[in-house]
């Protein structure tokens, strides 16, 4: 796993909460293109695009990372709103970039989870397994990616656990109609 030096993350500090976030690779990439390119928008977007395979090669190990540490800290100590919103700040941040990055399974399990933290009544009555089992899927997808036969898995793991989490909340919001119309809308995370 590649560390990334002070400099290049930022560390935010929001009363006893700490959030992490990622320097934008592209405009060091863009640091890089030489001053005679600038004004080719082609041969800058090549040069840029060039370089962003190397600049995300750790970036889902950071993300599945902060989200397990978010994950463990609420199993440690239960849920306040910053672990809440630092638990969905990584599954939100996971469901919008997979997809783009090659873990677009990943992306359908985190939009999942993002739906259960949304839209359950009290996050203390959910399911610890239900929680678990979103979290584990995640970082076994982001493991396996390489291998050609885990991307049907994946897909039907993402399904599954969707089905599930959709279960779960139209039970938990039967009496709650502005939830429910939410959580029945079909997934907007793109198919595979």
């Amino acid at each position: 796993m590649a560390k990334n030096s002070a400099k290049d993350i930022e560390v935010k500090a929001f009363a006893t909460h700490h959030v992490i976030t990622q320097p934008n690779p592209l405009r060091k990439v863009l640091r890089r293109v030489e001053e005679k390119d600038m004004d080719d928008p082609i041969g800058r977007a090549e040069q840029a695009l060039a370089g962003l395979s190397g600049e995300f090669k750790a970036w889902m190990t950071t993300e599945v990372n902060r989200l397990s540490a978010a994950h463990v800290a609420i199993r440690n100590d239960g849920f306040t709103k910053a672990r809440r919103d630092e638990l969905f700040h990584a599954a939100h941040d996971i469901k919008g970039d997979a997809a783009t990055f090659g873990f677009p399974a990943a992306a359908g399990v985190a939009e999942s989870l993002c739906r259960v933290i949304e839209h359950a009544p009290d996050l203390e009555k959910v399911p610890a397994e239900l929680f678990t089992h979103h979290i584990n899927a995640i970082l076994a997808i982001v493991h396996e990616n390489t291998k050609l036969d885990s991307i049907s898995v994946s897909a039907e793991l993402s399904r599954r656990l969707r089905k599930v989490a959709d279960d779960y909340l139209a039970d938990v919001n039967r009496d709650r109609p502005e939830h429910l119309e939410v959580i029945l809308a079909p997934s907007i995370v793109p198919a595979e």
